[in-house]
């Protein structure tokens, strides 16, 4: 035993942050055959500015796994070179029983290679990555006693990474990506050490482990949602190895080709060990840009040059339609939305500024935050569509696979991002219009009736799109408390996971508020059904008329085997004004009146009534006593003047044509009764009800006020929460506004097998935004769930900025078509019944209608980040992104490659010397 005596010590510790929970390390004792056998593997020197030092990651990965008897007989192994036990004993001076005990658990533990030829166990060392650090990771026993080597496996890269940094050269990393193989079918030169088909082809012996990479992450709880299981796939004397040791399970070349198409379709990308010689590899990683580590050394350290391929993506951008798929799954961020059309100033669309291969490389240069800061346009932004919508559908997208005639691949592409296409199309509030280009020509596209048509397709079990299933995950179950669109939309996601899912509904019918908030006449319950219909198909389970507090409460849950919950229960409740007289007779809450309404219940409602409120469910009410029989008059009264109303301009003038009266700039002072009974209701002139810092505070002219008869009074002026007995004894935080506290991104509540979304955590809102919020609920469910999964690590941060219109150029060169309308619907029929007798564009308007899209967006590369996968272009559906071969370097020996490595760095040095002089001379 040696001890560290100097605080110096530990500071070359420090430079690469290696800090496993261990303070200080003055004084305390290490392992002297620990380092020694850890500069052995690593082929370092004591001493040298590479050597493995006392508490550093190298020690840490061996330190728990080999006592000093297998050190010792560790030193006599060779690199590369197999060795007999029999001959490890002679050279130790050892016997041979103990020897070949000793070596046995050195390569059982990972310390070393171990294959059998001709009968007889033979024995080897690599290097460390990738090699025997992998190897140590894939021990689950290993792991899970000592999760110290997990993260010496992280800090190992937090060392060497800064090392490598701009003098690597192209093809000369410890690991290199493998471009996917059908994403250069097209190229007329092939180079056959880059196709994954030679290496499977080539071999005899395979093997499936899960990803080494990934079980460290996971072990220190910074998993990234990709998960390890059956990942990666070795091959020859590897999987023999794995084999041997149990770390992997032996698959066919068939099976093996599978995983690799299976792991190409989830968007995953593939990268190999690169120092077994030219053309030559023992194993196929399937890694994702959140997970793996070679991957970190690009994303974090931006050294990409260490991994990437011989090519790089090109977009074709009269093809591209920002649809986004390729911007999902790139791995190092390099592809992200901008803009297509023409700028009046130039606008900057260059991610990388400054690289390594001429530039000191310290941390102020790094992208340490690489798992939490992805982009996915450009500072100069994209398309206003895809980014004015909550869930970003890719509106360009499918717009175009419409304009195509390829409506089931449109649909397709909506509910990758929106489970309920067509309910959206009926009562969706156009956001994505709202900032549409083509409205600074003439009117926005009609977006909303594209997608309606589109969703049509969803209402006929015969074309609807039924996704298939990414994983099996049916032995974790998840309880969705609320079935409107929040809860839906989580239990969507989840059951494309294969997650048992089941939706609580207390009511005995499914869809939450809209099915009980939302009018027939505007959203028919036949179209709601088919959605929910797809949902049960994929698997989950829909109980109603069980209200979770009451029937059952959250711990029996836990008992039946629900892992989590996701409380979407919307805001029930209409709130009152707190006026005298709303105890009344005649008095109710608009939601209540069209829960009634929805149920079939006698509302009430007759005669003259008065709405208070002037928002969408305001003019629901309104809209809808209008249709009841015993309705004579149905009158809105609201504080805002009409311009600041808050409801949707549509609905109003829809409103109106049914012979709602909207009686605007209004306050209600009290409610009239007489015998209990409604008769009027007092008002006073609202003035204005914003102030000067734009907070509601309306102001009120006291001296002008009136009394208006009525029968009846519907308060449409907000919703509250009626949580009954749902969290008692959960110790679930509420807001001051009593809504669900959670974490603004994870959507987990201060108990954290609780999340929540949808309004009960952000107050009344679109069924946009709830759906957007079930989708996040989604996620985090499958990371919390999981084993060691980070609820942030890998997110998409959903981080779009919209393009300056004023600074694009003018339009001269555009479809002139005039936007497409359904047939108008006369109001004074409209108002005759519940049925919505609205209906849908035709093929022929469609066909119009998608030539009016302007085309804003694009996707742009920034080809010093892109690493040349080709994950992108197999997401492409417009043939837009192909792989272009810009290199035809084939790789290094390892011997070989330190002297390329040297003479890179003195080069970069030279570089970064003359761009100090001169820093207008840019040097590449």
């Amino acid at each position: 035993m040696a001890k560290v005596e100097e605080k110096t010590n530990f500071n070359k510790s420090k430079r690469f942050n290696f800090a496993l929970n261990w303070a200080d390390v003055d004084g305390r004792e290490y392992r002297q055959e620990i380092l020694d056998l850890a500069n052995k593997i690593g082929r370092t020197k004591a001493g040298s500015s590479r050597e493995a030092i006392p508490f550093g990651p190298e020690y840490y990965a061996l330190e728990p796994i080999v006592d000093p008897y297998q050190a010792k007989i560790a030193m006599h192994l060779e690199f590369r070179k197999k060795l007999s036990a029999e001959e490890v004993g002679k050279k130790a001076g050892e016997p041979y029983e103990k020897v070949k005990k000793a070596l046995d658990h050195i390569a059982w533990a990972g310390a070393s290679f171990v294959i059998t030829v001709d009968g007889v166990d033979m024995y080897w060392q690599d290097i460390f990555v990738p090699g025997h650090l992998e190897l140590i990771n894939i021990n689950k026993e290993i792991v899970e006693k000592h999760p110290e080597v997990a993260e010496a496996f992280y800090y190992f890269g937090s060392k060497k990474g800064p090392m490598a940094a701009g003098i690597m050269p192209i093809g000369g990393g410890p690991m290199r990506v493998l471009p996917i193989e059908r994403s250069i079918d097209a190229n007329t030169k092939k180079a056959t050490f880059e196709e994954i088909s030679k290496y499977l082809n080539e071999e005899e012996v395979f093997t499936v482990s899960d990803c080494s990479c990934r079980t460290s992450r996971e072990a220190m709880g910074e998993g990234c949602g990709h998960l390890k299981e059956n990942m990666c796939i070795q091959m020859g004397h590897a999987a023999e190895y794995y084999i041997k040791t149990g770390r992997g399970r032996q698959i066919t070349r068939e099976e093996a080709f599978e995983i690799i198409e299976k792991a190409e379709d989830n968007g995953l990308m593939h990268s190999v060990p690169n120092l077994d010689g030219i053309g030559k590899t023992h194993a196929i990683c399937n890694c994702c840009g959140c997970g793996c580590y070679a991957m970190r050394l690009a994303n974090e350290y931006l050294n990409n040059d260490i991994v990437r391929s011989n090519y790089k993506s090109v977009v074709d951008e009269s093809e591209c339609v920002a649809c986004g798929e390729c911007v999902d799954v790139c791995p190092t961020n390099a592809l992200r939305l901008g803009q297509k059309l023409c700028s009046k100033e130039e606008i900057d669309e260059t991610i990388t500024k400054v690289t390594p291969r001429n530039t000191e490389w310290k941390e102020d240069k790094w992208n340490s935050d690489y798992r939490i800061n992805r982009q996915n346009s450009l500072e100069s932004g994209t398309s206003p569509c895809i980014t004015n919508c909550p869930v970003h559908i890719p509106v360009q997208g499918y717009i175009k696979l419409a304009a195509q005639g390829k409506y089931q691949e449109a649909l397709e592409l909506i509910k990758k991002h929106n489970p309920l296409p067509a309910v959206c199309g009926r009562i969706c509030p156009r956001l994505c219009e709202e900032d549409c280009t083509r409205c600074d020509v003439d009117e926005a596209v009609a977006v909303d009736d594209i997608k309606k048509f589109i969703a049509e397709k969803d209402l006929d079990s015969t074309t609807r799109y039924m996704p298939k299933k990414r994983n099996d995950f049916h032995d974790k179950k998840v309880a969705i408390i609320g079935s409107g669109p929040s809860g839906l939309s989580c239990a969507y996601d989840l059951s494309i996971d294969g997650y048992d899912v089941t939706v609580f509904e207390k009511e005995e019918k499914l869809g939450g508020m809209l099915t009980l908030g939302i009018p027939s006449y505007r959203l028919e319950k036949e179209v709601l059904d088919a959605e929910i219909d797809v949902i049960r198909q994929m698997g989950a389970t829909f109980q109603t008329g069980v209200e979770i507090g009451k029937d059952l409460t959250i711990e029996d849950l836990r008992k039946q085997g629900f892992n989590a919950f996701f409380v979407a229960i919307g805001a029930q409740s209409g709130r009152k004004l707190g006026l005298t007289g709303e105890e009344a007779e005649g008095v109710q809450s608009g939601v209540d009146f069209l829960r009634k309404t929805a149920l079939g219940e006698d509302t009430g409602v007759r005669g003259k009534t008065i709405v208070i409120g002037g928002g969408n469910v305001a003019i629901d009410v309104a809209r809808s006593a209008v249709r009841l029989d015993d309705v004579r008059q149905s009158d809105i009264y609201c504080l805002e003047n009409r311009e600041d109303m808050p409801a949707h301009k549509e609905e109003v003038a829809e409103a109106l044509e049914e012979d709602v009266n909207i009686h605007n700039s209004w306050g209600p002072v009290a409610i009239i009764s007489e015998n209990n009974k409604v008769t009027g209701v007092e008002f006073k002139r609202c003035i204005s009800t914003m102030d000067a810092q734009g907070r509601f505070n309306p102001v009120f002219d006291e001296g002008e006020t009136k009394v208006v008869e009525c029968d009846q009074v519907l308060l449409s002026v907000g919703q509250v929460f009626n949580y009954g007995d749902l969290l008692k004894g959960e110790e679930v935080n509420l807001t001051p506004r009593n809504t669900i506290e959670v974490d603004s991104v994870t959507l987990q509540s201060s108990k954290p097998d609780i999340f929540a979304g949808g309004d009960v955590v952000s107050g009344p809102r679109l069924a946009i935004d709830a759906i957007a919020a079930g989708k996040e609920g989604a996620v985090s469910i499958h990371r919390f769930v999981q084993h060691g999964q980070s609820l942030t690590f890998g997110r998409d941060n959903h981080s779009y900025k919209m393009l300056n219109k004023e600074n694009l150029e003018d339009f001269v060169d555009y479809d002139g078509t005039e936007r497409q309308r359904i047939q108008h619907v006369d109001g004074k029929e409209s108002k005759t019944t519940f049925k919505d007798l609205r209906g849908i564009l035709t093929e022929e308007q469609i066909e119009k209608e998608t030539a009016r899209c302007l085309g804003c967006g694009a996707t742009k590369v920034d080809e010093y980040l892109c690493v040349g996968c080709g994950a992108c272009t197999l997401k492409c559906k417009f043939d837009a992104i192909e792989l272009e071969k810009i290199h035809e370097i084939e790789g290094y020996e390892i011997d070989e490659l330190p002297k390329t490595v040297l003479k890179n760095a003195v080069t970069r040095k030279a570089k970064i010397t003359i761009n100090k002089v001169n820093p207008f001379v840019k040097t590449r």
